[in-house]
């Protein structure tokens, strides 16, 4: 799926499942983090219109997707917990190039935001597919879709922004870094940890 190079070991929906609040109060600020990164991404792009956009259709329904998360906590009577430091994240934050031109780096923000979609997408995967909760499994593989066309979309808007076959390049790169850093992951009750 989306040529990531290391599968979610599917154990991992047993340890989120386990531990249900944690893994939707997680799941919720990853969201609010989406929007905020669509916004963050709208602000670098004001002669592009047509990208803006999208972009506000996205940040949107990410949180809208917080909103819903946010209405099974509730719902559910868990409590809704402070934000998460999300390491996998943060590694890749480490990976966006530095320094280079103004469209370079606005290429690979468009990757980084691809490959957590991309990421992302394939988590709701493996929870459709491996936990026993039936509104949970629902509610995952409504959002794997939504989280597909993210990526799909982020992507496109690489390759719009920037040379395509460089983008093509670049996007390999990212797919080699992702694998190794998700090999430190997929041993708690967040989505990407």
């Amino acid at each position: 799926m989306f040529k990531l190079k290391l599968p979610t070991d599917p154990r991992w929906a047993n340890i989120a499942e386990g531990n249900l609040q944690e893994i939707l109060t997680d799941h919720a600020w990853c969201e609010q983090k989406a929007a905020t990164n669509a916004i963050g991404l709208i602000t670098m792009l004001p002669e592009y219109p047509e990208i803006v956009t999208e972009l506000l259709a996205i940040a949107q329904e990410e949180l809208d997707h917080f909103n819903q998360v946010h209405e099974i906590i509730k719902k559910r009577g868990y409590t809704f917990g402070r934000t998460r430091k999300d390491d996998y994240v943060n590694e890749l934050v480490n990976f966006i190039q530095k320094g280079g031109n103004r469209d370079d780096l606005i290429v690979d923000k468009m990757l980084f935001a691809a490959m957590i979609e991309a990421r992302s997408c394939e988590r709701f995967k493996v929870l459709t597919e491996n936990i026993q909760d039936e509104e949970l499994k629902t509610f995952y593989r409504d959002l794997m879709i939504s989280e597909a066309n993210h990526y799909t979309t982020f992507i496109g808007f690489a390759r719009q922004l920037g040379d395509p076959e460089k983008v093509n390049q670049r996007w390999e790169e990212w797919l080699e870094y992702e694998a190794k850093i998700i090999q430190s992951y997929g041993n708690k009750e967040s989505i990407h940890g």
